[in-house]
């Protein structure tokens, strides 16, 4: 049973810095893709960046150079480090996850979701 849960959202100021945290369990292949979508009302999931087992990263345009995703794996943590934030960043942040190593964009394909975290610019 794969579990994920995030934590490290909050209120910041635009221009500041915030780091997400997401712990999963319960995998048990050795190729996945572990992603970070973020979500406003009344409009889709989107995915912010991702990285699968091999260590290769995406990133959406609006967030490169910006944000940066990492993965511990022996913690079993992923990560969302954000920086120079603005308040269209505002969102609920989800990570996820699917089983193989090419990552999805749409979030339909993802098997497994964390709870979500709120991070509020200012």
């Amino acid at each position: 049973h794969v579990q994920l849960v995030e934590s490290g959202g909050g209120t910041v100021q635009a221009g500041g810095s915030l780091r997400l945290s997401c712990v999963y369990s319960g995998y048990s292949y050795n190729t996945y893709c572990l992603a970070w979508f973020r979500q406003v009302p009344g409009k889709e999931r989107d995915r912010v960046t991702s990285i699968n087992n091999r260590g290769e990263q995406t990133y959406t345009e609006s967030v490169k150079g910006r944000f940066t995703i990492s993965e511990d794996k022996p913690k079993k943590t992923l990560y969302l480090q954000m920086g120079s934030l603005k308040p269209e960043d505002t969102a609920t942040y989800y990570c996820a996850a699917h089983w193989g190593a090419y990552c999805h964009t749409d979030h339909a394909s993802f098997q497994f979701w964390g709870q979500g975290t709120q991070v509020t610019v200012s």
